[in-house]
């Protein structure tokens, strides 16, 4: 069992074995700033803290009958004990916000993690009703927001799902722009379906242009930059000098949006084509603006 799964049990048990859901989330997001190197990332979300991870991992413990899922209410239906099982600082994090939190509604737990961490409220449905006018205008002060135009490049390789929206969040992109010829990944959250979903949940746009992809069949045996250098000169020439209506598709979206990300998979923008497709969309006559790799 993956140990950020025991995580989640230990918490459940810590817990009388029940959470309603946004308790659970909260309280395992105030867990979570208690661990030297997290098991869960956060993004903020309609009610605050959110881990996608962390609700996919619920829900693949219920096929194992280890959880199950009362109306609202997260429930422990698994006998064994986990919290002795953790790691001792983990079993000290968990014991510590029960010690602290044990007693508080969802509600109470809401405005907690509301002033607490504001940055994580920016999304929130409820916040203004939440809060005082003092307390909301911090999280309002707290969403990034600029007028500058930049094109951004990003990859997934190596990051959570949460850490990838949170760089989105953090650049104030508008739209995603995957560029991936096949939009599937077996890495959590990021087939198009589930990016499509937590990028909405947070006020991005997505859009697929699989025309500016790379088959998959070609991306075999890349073992060296030198393999990966003759791959992307066969697609600036097969490619990207028949997709001019793409790219300019991007530009008109670069123009009215200002702040727009091509996405694919690779950590190292030399080894991924978006650096290639930015590259000469960067070259286009119309183009005047920044480009930036996160």
């Amino acid at each position: 069992m993956y140990y950020r799964r025991k995580i989640l049990l230990a918490l459940l048990e810590a817990f009388d074995n029940k959470l309603d859901k946004i308790s659970l989330q909260k309280l395992l997001m105030l867990v979570s700033k208690q661990q030297l190197k997290p098991d869960f990332h956060f993004v903020p979300y309609k009610y605050g803290c959110y881990s996608f991870q962390a609700t996919a991992d619920l829900q693949t413990m219920t096929k194992y009958s280890q959880v199950m899922l009362d109306c609202n209410d997260w429930v422990k239906t698994d006998t064994e004990k986990y919290l002795l099982s953790l790691k001792d600082r983990d079993r000290q994090a968990i014991r510590y916000i029960k010690q602290m939190y044990g007693n508080k509604t969802a509600d109470e737990l809401i405005r907690i993690t509301y002033v607490k961490y504001p940055q994580l409220a920016i999304n929130s449905v409820v916040a203004k009703e939440k809060l005082t006018a003092d307390e909301y205008k911090k999280v309002t002060e707290a969403k990034i927001q600029s007028n500058k135009t930049i094109l951004f490049t990003i990859g997934y390789e190596g990051i959570s799902l949460e850490e990838y929206i949170n760089k989105l969040i953090a650049n104030d992109v508008k739209i995603l722009c995957d560029v991936r010829k096949n939009s599937y990944s077996m890495k959590f959250g990021f087939s198009k379906s589930q990016l499509q979903a937590a990028c909405t949940g947070v006020g991005i746009e997505f859009i697929h242009i699989p025309q500016l992809g790379i088959d998959s069949d070609k991306r075999q045996e890349l073992n060296t930059q030198a393999d990966y250098d003759k791959l992307f000169s066969q697609y600036r020439t097969d490619i990207l000098s028949h997709t001019q209506a793409q790219q300019d598709k991007l530009i008109e979206l670069l123009v009215e949006k200002k702040r727009i990300a091509l996405t694919c998979f690779e950590a190292n923008i030399c080894q991924c084509h978006r650096k290639h497709l930015a590259e000469a969309i960067v070259k286009h006559p119309s183009f005047a603006y920044e480009l930036k790799h996160i």
